[in-house]
């Protein structure tokens, strides 16, 4: 069978149609599995010779069959699986890149840093990555590597890369999720991600954390508890503020953009200032509206001011003591600001401003 393999190879090579190749491919490929556990590095590199030409003269739909057979081979020809890991189709290379146990750190490391998305996310799902590896994956990857790679187990982590995924969990709940179940998480991270996360995926990050961590997590989370609480309470000194405020107001430049901007750019003081203003109200029931629980009252002033939704949410972000809205949570207050009129939350206002500021307001902290 071996002599008239190689006959057919060569000419396959020389002057055979695409389907004879494909054919030769086919057994040269069928015969290497056959005693690939019987076959030395010599050997094996004789393979990799023939299968490397054979494959730059086949179709796609062949190289597909053969990524698939040769992913889980421990001594798969090396050169025909660095080809086939650089194949412009994935869905030649994404079994190669997932599953072949001859692809070292540099081979992946290589194709991470050239290859479109697809490719890192293939490499995401190994089933054990390096630091080295995955700090390349994060620099590079989009939004399902970041998923991918949190919720791998066998994927390890320099304190900087898990910086990287802590920063781009906040905001995204999911991938928080997926970061704070992780044992490996360096501490100080932990608490960073929970300070950010939403009181929803905190109460589920400490319901499924493992024994040995849910005290670490408990203990964050009292912290985080106590800093919000001091951060709400914090006596605030609004003079520069006012002063900069009523400066812009003069100039003509105090517009609903500028208040835009001073939220985007967690300019509190600036935002509880500017909304006074605009409410014809004083800072300190803004600020009372500012450290609510509920996002109710401060909805009420920013529709008295006619203010658009899109900057109502960036000032709901900003709140003194609270997270930043879920999605959920954004949507429910949305469907609040546009159900209510402007005749009555200028209504409302004005029945806040008569009252004690430290009283029942709609949406104020408790005392």
């Amino acid at each position: 069978m071996a002599n008239s393999l190689l006959g057919d190879l060569e000419d396959a090579l020389t002057t055979g149609t695409p389907e004879r190749r494909t054919e030769t491919l086919r057994r040269v490929t069928d015969l290497f599995l056959g005693q690939a556990d019987r076959l030395n590095d010599e050997q094996v590199r004789v393979f990799d010779d023939v299968l490397v030409h054979l494959i730059m003269r086949v179709e796609t739909r062949a190289l597909v069959r053969l990524g698939g057979q040769m992913a889980h081979i421990e001594n798969a020809p090396l050169e025909m699986i660095r080809n086939l890991t650089r194949h412009d189709e994935i869905a030649v290379a994404g079994p190669v890149l997932t599953h072949s146990p001859r692809l070292g750190d540099a081979d992946l490391i290589d194709v991470a840093r050239s290859r479109d998305q697809d490719y890192l996310l293939a490499i995401s799902h190994r089933t054990a990555l390096s630091e080295d590896l995955t700090d390349v994956l994060l620099k590079r990857g989009q939004v399902a590597v970041a998923h991918a790679l949190a919720q791998n187990r066998g994927a390890r982590f320099s304190e900087d890369g898990f910086a990287d995924l802590v920063r781009r969990a906040e905001g995204d709940d999911s991938l928080a999720e997926w970061v704070g179940k992780r044992l490996d998480i360096p501490l100080n991270l932990l608490r960073r991600l929970l300070a950010q996360a939403t009181a929803i995926v905190r109460s589920k990050l400490l319901a499924a954390a493992p024994p040995e961590r849910r005290a670490d997590i408990q203990l964050a989370l009292d912290e985080i508890a106590s800093r919000i609480t001091l951060e709400a309470e914090r006596p605030r000194d609004y003079t520069a503020a006012n002063g900069a405020v009523f400066e812009l107001n003069r100039q003509g430049q105090l517009t609903e953009a500028a208040l835009l901007g001073f939220a985007n750019d967690q300019r509190q003081d600036e935002v509880v200032a500017t909304l006074a203003l605009f409410c014809g109200v004083s800072t300190e029931i803004i600020e009372k509206l500012m450290q609510g629980v509920s996002a109710e009252g401060l909805i009420v002033a920013c529709k008295a001011s006619k203010l658009s939704w899109p900057t109502v949410a960036a000032i709901l972000n900003v709140r003194f003591s609270h997270h930043a809205l879920t999605d959920g949570e954004l949507a429910e207050a949305k469907t609040s600001f546009l159900r209510i009129s402007q005749s009555v939350a200028q209504r409302t206002l004005r029945f806040m401003k008569v009252r004690d500021v430290t009283g029942a307001m709609p949406g104020a902290a408790a005392n």
